[in-house]
């Protein structure tokens, strides 16, 4: 028995299956929030989507989605996104996801900081304001990762 358990660890840990597993997943992004893939390099998946200026998938564990807009506040749209994008990698619920980033973003924008919450197996972060990292130019970013806790949403 440990050794089958060993045996398919060290299978899920090889290349091709963590590129066959990205894949996979990102095939379910696409499929699910409607945007397509722009590149994939690796563990990487970067995407065009109507309703964010960047949207990249990053599979290596944890998986996580990054969104991102030029607007300090966005419309509607883009947290319908990180919504579908939540449900794409957690399987979470999409109105809920997206009412967890809009609520996040407001507490950003009101607190000048970034802000963390969860619904689901979805865990979020979304902020507001410069940045001087990679996404410079974005004045909104919302991270999802999943989690394996069920937990409430929580500002942070």
């Amino acid at each position: 028995m440990l050794a089958t358990c060993l045996a398919a660890t060290s299978l899920a840990a090889t290349p091709s299956a963590a590129a066959d597993a990205c894949d996979v997943l990102t095939a379910k992004v696409i499929r699910v929030t409607g945007a397509a893939l722009a590149g994939r390099a690796g563990s990487y998946a970067v995407f065009r989507a109507q309703d964010a200026e960047r949207m990249s998938l990053d599979c290596r564990i944890p998986a996580r989605i990054t969104l991102a807009s030029l607007d300090r506040e966005p419309g509607r749209a883009y947290f319908t996104l990180v919504g579908l994008a939540a449900r794409a990698l957690t399987g979470t619920d999409a109105g809920r996801a997206e009412v967890l980033a809009l609520n996040l973003h407001q507490d950003s924008l009101l607190a000048d900081a970034p802000r963390r919450g969860a619904t689901g197996r979805a865990l979020m972060l979304c902020e507001t304001g410069p940045r001087h990292d990679a996404l410079a130019g974005d004045l909104t970013v919302c991270r999802i990762v999943p989690t394996a806790l069920s937990r409430r949403r929580h500002a942070g």
